[in-house]
């Protein structure tokens, strides 16, 4: 009665990477207890969480191709559409969330269009456009644009409108920073860059009131959400978010953050339960209302 903050399931958004192909449930090696899925068995992950209490999942894609302007991101018949679709005939209840990026889909690794060694911003915005409309057209609830483009937000709300998906809501990822925080999900993704890093277009950790910046640019281009990455190391800015913004806060309790947890449990120098609860909880404490975590079925199960 006296506790001040709470979770519940359905404050969790869960993240499946998807692959085309069928029955296809293989394990993550740097992300214990998750998997790399098809559609179809996406479809019956998402149910499954769906029946714990999970209302949502965010999907992230791993293509049969990759080039150097990410052409595979925009196929209707990709990983992501097609598990959109599965998800929506076999669960339609479920809130199905589309990552847009081109990491994954570039052979290059980088988040864009590359002009020389640097990625093009003002090129690499039509692509994004693209890619939130063809997961749009394939039913998703809502589009997460991640890449950190300048000014990304406006061209995905422009091309969504024009496209007829006026409807179709974003949730950005407005402050996330470049770092140490994401290896384990660029192996289960394969989106390592191949050279050089992200740091000229993500942000740098050290700054706080640019952080701010950024979140209000994304909420002044029609951002209908946001998302601040990674979860653990930002609740300061989480905690300012949620004193100057009115949108729907949601924190990323990234990879690496759950594969520390992960790895200390399994050689016994924490109790992992109990340090998955205080996780979730400082998020709600510092003001977030959705968290994506790898650690939601495991949690939901628990309790």
């Amino acid at each position: 009665m006296m506790r001040e903050n709470h979770v519940a399931p359905t404050d969790l958004i869960a993240p499946l990477f998807v692959q085309t192909g069928e029955n296809i449930r293989e394990p993550i090696a740097s992300l214990p207890g998750q998997n790399r899925f098809s559609p179809d068995t996406s479809a019956k992950e998402a149910l499954e969480l769906w029946n714990l209490g999970i209302p949502a999942v965010i999907l992230f894609g791993i293509p049969d191709s990759k080039d150097a302007i990410g052409t595979s991101a925009t196929d209707p018949n990709g990983p992501v559409p097609r598990t959109i679709r599965e998800i929506k005939r076999l669960a339609p209840e479920v809130c199905v969330i589309a990552d847009v990026c081109a990491c994954e889909y570039t052979d290059h690794g980088h988040c864009g269009i590359l002009h020389g060694e640097t990625v093009d911003n003002d090129a690499t915005l039509e692509l994004l456009g693209r890619v939130a409309v063809a997961y749009a057209r394939a039913g998703c609830d809502m589009v997460a644009p991640s890449d950190m483009m300048d000014g990304r937000v406006a061209a995905i709300r422009g091309a969504l409108d024009a496209a007829g998906c006026a409807m179709t809501p974003i949730m950005s990822y407005a402050a996330k920073f470049a770092g140490a925080f994401y290896g384990p999900f660029r192996d289960a993704a394969g989106s390592a860059p191949s050279f050089g890093d992200r740091r000229s277009y993500q942000m740098d950790i050290s700054n706080r009131r640019e952080a701010l910046r950024e979140m209000a640019l994304d909420t002044e281009e029609g951002a209908d959400a946001l998302i601040i990455k990674p979860g653990l190391f930002c609740l300061d800015l989480v905690r300012d978010a949620r004193e100057r913004f009115d949108l729907p806060l949601c924190v990323y309790n990234v990879s690496s953050e759950y594969a520390m947890i992960k790895a200390a449990g399994q050689i016994g120098w924490i109790n992992e339960k109990q340090l998955i609860d205080e996780t979730l909880i400082s998020f709600k404490r510092a003001g977030a209302d959705l968290i994506i975590t790898y650690h939601a079925r495991e949690w939901a199960e628990a309790i």
